[in-house]
């Protein structure tokens, strides 16, 4: 077994991303690579071909090891619903809803299910690499824990620590890690990256060498600001906090940032086309009045979003746009906003209720325990398309005699009937260049044509390639090597 594990010494250091670019530089090396986190938080999931789902980011970490997506690669997966409640899922499927208080001790008894999934992988690959979550300098959360020294010291994996030198304090960060971790942890960890770092890296040689010196730990490389990074699909909501009004093409699209935001990267696509100003709409803006198109993103917790929703004014925004003449796509907890009402009788989001819905679509809809998990492919608005569907509800009404597409497994969605407002469950349809051309040309765009999927894959290589010049990766194959099952 070989296999390496990075982790942080913070959240959004850049470990998601580097796991990714040293997937592919593996993979073109040759070998066979697989990536693993133990445990994730995100409200952004990937559909695997075995029917469950995992992070994003390990389903892009798969892509960058040229292999299918797996829910060995991402057995414990949370997926917040509010401040203090998350779904579970465990290898892929739902196992039921975990509060702040009792999370801590139901994540123990999963150590054995993370180890098992992570021992299949091993088993099928030369080389596994993998992520942390978080940072193990919260030292709070050391008991149980399943993410980070928990798992590395269960799987005897040595560990890489990643300090991000863009936020400052990186010395004292991975140098103060070290000085917090209980020793058999702290043993774990046989050296650092650096990452994100701008300019000359001749400024930061003391630098390297004070951390060096003072963790007693070797460094593995100085990683540059990966531009290339920003092609990739982002998995944490972090990002669009930073997120402002695009620069770019004529035509604008908005979307309200959520609360309870989910599989955000479905608009990534728009990014590419030069022709499109993507806007992420923060809490306290109103829905911008030049919009052509809105779009209702997908929610972990629909009600409660749609609530927040109206709490902003953003559904007075959204009804005037339409009666302007705008469009609106609502895809997935989106689509379900636009209807007439939302019953969730079972308590699947929180307390069992109902809620009005926005009206612009004459369906209903029913949140149901099963969970629909499937990759979808077929046709919409007369083009091929391919995606999938993550969702808990059931949507009826008259609408949905005018399917939005039709896909292998039946109809999907809702079309309004002056068709300015679409609704459906189908993740990812923006990744599909034809289906991006069919609705940009509704709104008065001539797309590029991009094909998004070589976008990101040549993202990735850029990424290897870069790696491959400031990291020390035969040194990181060598230590992967003397992992001890």
């Amino acid at each position: 077994m070989a296999a390496v594990m990075l982790q942080g010494t913070g959240s959004d250091v850049g470990k998601s991303v580097l796991v990714a670019g040293l997937c592919r530089a593996l993979a073109n090396r040759g070998l066979r690579v697989r990536p693993f986190k133990p445990q994730n938080m995100s409200n952004n999931a990937a559909v695997t071909e075995d029917g469950g789902e995992i992070g994003r980011a390990q389903a892009l970490q798969a892509l960058a090891c040229r292999v299918a997506p797996h829910t060995d690669m991402n057995p414990v997966l949370l997926k917040p619903q509010g401040d203090r409640t998350s779904q579970l899922v465990v290898q892929g499927k739902v196992r039921g809803t975990l509060d702040a208080g009792n999370f801590r001790a139901a994540r123990k008894p999963l150590l054995g299910e993370v180890l098992a999934s992570f021992r299949r992988l091993a088993a099928s690959c030369d080389i596994v690499l993998v992520e942390g979550a978080g940072s193990p300098a919260e030292i709070n959360l050391r008991a149980g824990d399943i993410a980070n020294m928990g798992f590395a010291r269960a799987a005897n994996v040595p560990v890489l620590l990643v300090g991000d030198i863009d936020r400052g304090g990186v010395i004292a960060a991975v140098v103060g890690t070290r000085a917090v971790l209980d020793p058999d942890d702290a043993a774990m960890i046989r050296g650092f990256l650096i990452n994100k770092f701008r300019g000359d890296p001749a400024l930061f040689a003391d630098g390297y060498a004070q951390i060096e010196e003072r963790s007693g730990w070797r460094g593995y490389g100085l990683v540059p600001w990966l531009r290339d990074a920003a092609r990739l699909p982002s998995e944490d909501a972090v990002v669009l906090e930073r997120t402002s009004r695009a620069e770019g093409g004529h035509v604008l699209i908005a979307c309200p940032m959520l609360p309870r935001i989910a599989n955000f990267d479905d608009l990534d696509p728009l990014k590419l086309e030069p022709g499109v100003r993507l806007a992420m709409i923060p809490p306290g803006q109103p829905l911008p009045a030049d919009a052509a198109l809105v779009i209702l993103p997908g929610s972990k917790a629909t009600i409660a979003d749609l609530a927040a929703l109206r709490e902003q004014g953003w559904d007075i925004d959204l009804l005037a746009h339409h009666r302007r003449g705008g469009a609106v796509l609502g895809i997935c907890g989106g689509y379900q906003m636009l209807g007439r009402t939302i019953a969730d009788p079972h308590g699947i989001e929180g307390p069992a209720g109902s809620a009005t819905g926005l009206g612009l679509l004459a369906v209903d809809t029913e949140l149901t325990r099963e969970k629909a998990l499937r990759p979808a492919r077929g046709t919409a608005l007369g083009v091929p398309i391919e995606g999938y569907e993550m969702h808990m509800g059931v949507t009826k009404g008259p609408d949905t005699v005018r399917p939005f597409a039709k896909l292998d497994h039946g109809p999907d969605g809702a079309v309004a009937p002056d068709g300015r407002v679409i609704g459906s469950y189908l993740h990812g349809m923006f990744a599909s260049t034809a289906l991006r051309r069919a609705v940009l040309a509704r709104i008065g765009v001539e797309s590029s044509g991009t094909d998004y999927a070589a976008a990101v894959d040549a993202a990735l290589d850029a990424i290897a390639n870069d790696l491959e010049m400031h990291v020390d990766i035969d040194a990181l194959i060598q230590l992967a090597r003397e992992a001890q099952p």
